[in-house]
């Protein structure tokens, strides 16, 4: 009787449970920020996150059966087209960005809230301004078919009652594409023995994942929000070589760090205040120690690490000065190869 009443017990207790967790959907989750979220989230959540071939996001019938279907609490969508990895037209980006949003878009009385990831590039990359606020928006049409899609995506998004963007500035950490992104490319690069090397010097707002996971799972608990989207970043600036810098303190690298042509890239800044306000404040993680902690990650997987997959330069060392931080440094540049 005792075994029976136990086992009685557990089950209820799991159904219970099960009840209680959101059931959400979660696209793109083979990718860098969807597999992040994933990994954290799924003990949380109640987190479906089929493959391609189990839901062609680009089939209109196909995705309005699977949501009629599952009756998801909310959309975590993270799928994305962009050619960094795999070379693919400016017709195709355009086209599965749009495509697979408003096919998830026209079925919005199917679920309960969708969260999608935005991109600062709607903002229009060629008419950036030093921390842009979301007011910002649309007083410029991005000239690349990336961030045109955002921005078509964006101005769907007010108009939806259910549907709310986190606009992504420069998110950094483990799974994200080391051949290309520069934090984790600086340390890959000194752990290989190699220098480290950017085009152009510019400020970023950076963010580390498992803060954004942080603010995610904020975004995916609240009800009733005040605004339709929200620059997600940390709301501090930093420069590429200063982080190359800290990559090689925290090496303990002797490599060079060598700056392709001399100058300033536009900012890449935003202002994330009103999501600070939704959220009543958040801790950020220290730079210093993320990225620490990512030198760890990527020391696990250096035999993951092929150094014919970095950018390629092509070295003519001169000396320029620049301003860094207040401080008048020297930096080697080399001319950068295309």
């Amino acid at each position: 009787m005792m075994i029976f009443t136990m086992v009685s017990v557990y089950i209820l207790y799991g159904q219970t449970k099960g009840r209680k967790m959101k059931r959400i959907l979660l696209t793109g989750a083979s990718g860098f920020i969807g597999k992040n979220i994933k990994e954290t989230l799924n003990s949380k959540y109640d987190i479906w996150s089929p493959s391609s071939q189990e839901l062609d996001l680009k089939d209109t019938e196909c995705v309005e059966a699977y949501l009629k279907q599952h009756s998801f609490d909310v959309i975590l969508h993270a799928a994305n087209c962009n050619d960094t990895r795999n070379s693919i037209s400016a017709y195709d980006v355009l086209n599965g960005n749009l495509r697979m949003f408003f096919n998830l878009e026209r079925c919005s009385h199917y679920y309960g809230k969708m969260i999608y990831f935005g991109s600062g590039a709607e903002y229009d990359r060629s008419n950036n301004i030093p921390n842009m606020s979301e007011d910002y928006f649309d007083t410029s049409v991005p000239k690349d078919a990336y961030g045109l899609s955002k921005y078509i995506m964006a101005k769907a998004c007010l108009n939806q009652k259910n549907i709310y963007e986190l606009c992504l500035f420069g998110v950094y950490g483990k799974y994200e594409e080391w051949e290309r992104r520069f934090i984790s490319n600086a340390i890959c690069r000194a752990l290989k023995g190699m220098d480290i090397t950017l085009h152009k010097n510019v400020y970023f707002d950076y963010l580390w994942v498992d803060d954004l996971i942080k603010i995610i799972s904020f975004f995916i608990e609240k009800d009733n929000l005040r605004y339709k989207r929200y620059n997600v970043c940390r709301g501090e600036k930093v420069d590429l070589y200063s982080l190359a810098v800290q990559v090689k303190k925290t090496l303990d690298s002797e490599c060079s760090i060598l700056v392709g042509e001399p100058g300033w890239k536009r900012e890449y800044t935003a202002d994330n205040n009103r999501m600070l306000n939704e959220m009543n404040g958040l801790s950020f993680t220290k730079l210093e120690v993320t990225i620490a902690e990512l030198c760890e990650y990527y020391k696990e997987h250096l035999s993951e690490i092929v150094p014919e997959k970095f950018i390629f330069f092509l070295i003519c060392i001169s000396n320029i000065s620049v301003v860094i931080q207040h401080k008048q440094i020297r930096i080697p540049v080399i001319a950068f190869h295309t």
